[in-house]
């Protein structure tokens, strides 16, 4: 029985199949793109083991194709017990191992691509400093104890946590979090609605607003606007029933004994061991037309721990590489007064680059190897 399992896990007919599904699955999942968007393709064709149909007025989820991660991973799975099944050590081996290898790491890569990446913001206007970026689709419930002239002391829950409800505690905060309610994304009114509900709150601002939950978006250009009401329960009970809403422009401020602290809703936050002020956005066009020539922005790289204080350009096909991220130039503000800077972390970026280059290897080997072999049979007597 398992060395049946091994032999078709190593069959070259089961590579042939899963090489036609990821075609099949890499052209459905382009056309998908249309009406889903492209963030929800990639999450439901490729990031995924099966792809689902859920038939019209049903609440059943059907699996009807296997998904990119699925595919991959027998993908892998075939070559390693393909290799391990048929390969034989020797010389004229080394360039088959090589490509082997190169493969591998390159399904491996790809797959720690997805677990490990990270991307986000790091908005700056003209004069500014900042030492974080901003997710572009992950929000958290900032509870900022704003006492201290000198300094802010944040506890930040993540959205994952607000979206399961219940009552959340923190060692720094003299209060538990209760979450009533928490829309993963939603619309705010001001004025009342068939199609919405009354917030219903107890303090801040939130009394006489209208809400309602809405899909998740799907579209790269928009993302989820989430809104809740957190209740704060102290040792002597509530302190009141708030509104966090990523539309509201202010934090909602509460006082707890003696101190006073603020409530906000806003894009997850990446803090970064150093600071970036920008000297100058710079918009450049082609002389007598609007047609842009260059987008660059002058920022003053400061880190304290290092010492480290100098100027870095950061402009189109230029971007910077420090602390293990990627910086590019990515938006500008319409008054071209502040710069959007795109910051991309991802741990395995060299392994497509490396699987690459052992490919390569292996074909040339493999191929100089047969070439020497002609060549010397052809000079043999």
């Amino acid at each position: 029985m398992l060395d049946r399992m091994v032999k078709i896990l190593a069959s070259l007919r089961l590579t042939v199949a899963l090489l036609a599904l990821g075609l099949v699955l890499v052209f459905w999942g382009t056309l998908a793109q249309v009406n889903l968007g492209l963030y929800k393709a990639q999450n439901e064709f490729f990031r995924s083991f099966f792809i689902f149909w859920q038939p019209n007025g049903s609440g059943l989820n059907l699996p009807i194709f296997p998904g990119g991660y699925l595919i991959g991973g027998l993908l892998l799975i075939n070559l390693l017990v393909a290799h391990t099944r048929y390969y034989q050590p020797g010389k004229g081996k080394i360039g088959i191992a090589l490509i082997h290898l190169g493969v591998v790491l390159l399904l491996v890569g790809q797959l720690l691509t997805d677990y490990l990446s990270t991307e986000s913001t790091m908005h700056i206007r003209n004069g500014d400093t900042k030492n974080y970026s901003e997710a572009d689709r992950n929000f958290e419930l900032a509870i900022v104890d704003t006492t201290d002239a000198a300094s802010d002391k944040v506890v930040a829950i993540l959205g994952r946590l607000l979206v399961k409800g219940g009552d959340l505690s923190h060692a720094e905060l003299p209060f538990a979090i209760r979450v009533k309610t928490f829309y993963g994304n939603s619309s705010l009114i001001e004025k009342a609605d068939p199609d919405y509900q009354a917030v219903q709150t107890t303090a801040g601002v939130g009394a006489g607003l209208w809400w309602r939950e809405l899909p998740h978006e799907t579209v790269m250009e928009r993302r989820d606007m989430p809104s809740g009401i957190v209740e704060l329960v102290g040792p002597q009970g509530s302190l009141g029933s708030y509104l966090v809403s990523a539309f509201l422009n202010r934090p909602q401020p509460l006082t707890h004994k003696g101190r006073t602290y603020q409530l906000e809703l806003r894009p997850e936050r990446h803090y970064k061991p150093f600071s970036m002020h920008l000297i100058e956005f710079k918009h450049d066009k082609y002389p007598g037309t609007d047609i842009p020539k260059n987008f660059s922005s002058r920022v003053r790289l400061q880190r304290p721990d290092t010492g480290e204080n100098r100027e870095v350009l950061i402009y189109m096909n230029n971007p910077l590489r420090y602390g293990g991220e990627t910086y590019y130039q990515a938006s500008f503000d319409r008054d071209d007064q502040g710069t959007v800077l795109q910051v991309v972390r991802n741990p395995s970026w060299l392994t497509p680059y490396f699987s690459c280059v052992l490919v390569a290897a292996g074909l040339t080997v493999q191929f100089l190897t047969h070439l020497f072999d002609f060549a010397r049979k052809r000079r043999s007597p």
